[in-house]
């Protein structure tokens, strides 16, 4: 897995790529993506659903976008966003991640996001 990140305007940005090779290994993974940043923001609560389409996306019923509230391990509150998508084998968690998200922000980051040649 590789990942790029930034911090800009007291955000952090991030996508993080996995080609994982085997398609029975996608779904299982998307789900594991999931369930790991919940826990590695502390999220309290279910995830709050937000629309996703990804231009060159492969349909997957475990892709989408959410958005999770909790806290930091030094106790700060935090709120993440991620959307998780596929291109045939190759998995994708896009994030942003702050005390606050601008919604129109969060919207632009994940509206511009597409996979393909």
């Amino acid at each position: 897995m590789s990942l790029h990140a930034c911090t800009a305007g007291g955000l952090t940005w991030a996508l993080a790529v996995a080609p994982l090779g085997d398609p029975t290994l996608v779904t299982p993974a998307l789900e594991a993506l999931r369930r790991a940043a919940a826990v590695n923001v502390g999220a309290t609560g279910g995830a709050t659903p937000h629309a996703l389409q990804v231009r060159g996306a492969t349909p997957n019923a475990a892709s989408g976008r959410e958005e999770l509230h909790g806290r930091l391990a030094d106790g700060s509150v935090v709120v993440e966003q991620l959307a998780l998508f596929t291109r045939g084998t190759i998995v994708y968690q896009a994030t942003v991640l702050g005390a606050q998200l601008p919604v129109e922000a969060a919207d632009t980051f994940f509206g511009a996001l597409k996979v393909g040649a």
